[in-house]
């Protein structure tokens, strides 16, 4: 999957259903108008928010679960977030500001917004207290925006995620503690992880998820799936050892991530057999190869996201940044300015996202 290996300047219970009606009827009450709907974002400032138009994604949906194979809000109906994720917040910090959530969250009309945040590459290992409060700020925002926040522990290398099991309780239970009453968080525990086996990966959840659950049991947790989160597919594997061996909790869902120029009918077949068994969310694709970069293929991008679509499979997109690569959306040098709207300041994979964003 996309080798982000390199810096960017080389080139449920009773109580559970009580909670989420209790918390269902929080989010309508004191976000329904706070975080309603942002006026549009104009050049050089980031504007107030204007007067209530419409109900923004996390007012109307409230506490998220797991009913079934489908991700469902507090009503118990099924929903698909749409919406991009962030680079490693350790050299794209520039690119979460006001001004490009506000734009994230009106003029892309996104639900979601996956912060992440690297274990190694300059990342949280480094600064562990820094890195955490980095990304809750982004969090905070992108709740004041009306969008829900997939907390991205981005373990990449190493690829076997016990490798950082204690780093992630210490950062996991920090972010459960402070959005334990929140209804707008999903916690993904390993990004992508590779040259481990499933019962690896599984063991490891096994151990995260506790964690979380002693904070903020009722939050959806996202699980990485072997070979860079492909259901085993980029390592010669399936689904099938997902299937017949899956993780013990409730409340969970599994990861699939893809690059539709490199990743073809295996997977995409992989993706819709899988989600025939598996509640999946795809927390990272992108149109181009698995490095993030080349010539995009969006006619395979939109066979993957016509499969999501018609199975309601919620998606997040890599990247919402003005990295060199074609996998940015934003021009390079965009993060140094103010303008963040329409199309402009976007590359090809840009604009074509923020139209399926939109639609």
């Amino acid at each position: 999957m996309y080798q982000r290996t390199t810096s960017p300047t080389e080139p449920a219970s009773t109580a559970g259903r009580r909670r989420f009606t209790r918390k269902a009827l929080l989010t309508a009450s004191a976000l329904g108008v706070v975080t309603a709907l942002l006026a549009p974002v104009r050049a050089g400032a980031a504007p107030a928010p204007a007067a209530p138009t419409a109900a923004t994604p996390l007012a109307a949906n409230g506490q998220l679960s797991v009913c079934g194979r489908q991700l469902c809000n507090a009503s118990g109906q099924a929903v698909a977030l749409n919406g991009m994720s962030t680079h490693g917040t350790q050299w794209y910090a520039q690119c979460v500001t006001d001004g490009s959530l506000n734009a994230l969250a009106t003029d892309w009309r996104a639900d979601v917004l996956r912060v992440s945040t690297y274990v190694q590459e300059g990342g949280y290992e480094t600064d562990p207290a820094g890195f955490t409060a980095r990304a809750q700020k982004f969090i905070d925002a992108a709740h004041a925006r009306g969008m829900y926040a997939v907390i991205d522990w981005h373990m990449l290398t190493p690829g076997d995620p016990n490798a950082n099991l204690a780093r992630a309780k210490t950062f996991f239970t920090a972010m459960a503690k402070k959005y334990k009453d929140h209804p707008g968080v999903l916690y993904e525990i390993a990004n992508e992880p590779s040259g481990v086996s499933w019962s690896a990966i599984k063991s490891y959840s096994e151990q995260i998820i506790p964690v979380i659950r002693a904070q903020d049991p009722d939050a959806v947790v996202l699980v990485g799936t072997r070979a860079w989160s492909s259901f085993g597919v980029s390592e010669g594997s399936n689904e099938s050892e997902v299937v017949n061996n899956p993780v013990r909790a409730s409340n969970i869902m599994y990861t699939f991530h893809f690059y539709a120029a490199s990743h073809r009918e295996a997977y995409l077949s992989a993706l819709d057999r899988a989600s025939d068994k598996l509640p999946v969310f795809v927390t990272e694709f992108g149109t181009q190869n698995y490095a993030g970069e080349g010539a995009n293929d969006f006619a395979m991008s939109q066979r993957y996201l016509d499969l999501m679509k018609r199975k309601k499979i919620s998606w997040t997109n890599w990247n919402y940044s003005d990295d060199h690569r074609s996998g940015a959306v934003f021009k390079t040098g965009t993060c140094n300015g103010s303008n963040w709207t329409g199309t402009g300041v976007l590359k090809e994979a840009g604009v074509w996202i923020r139209e399926r964003i939109r639609q």
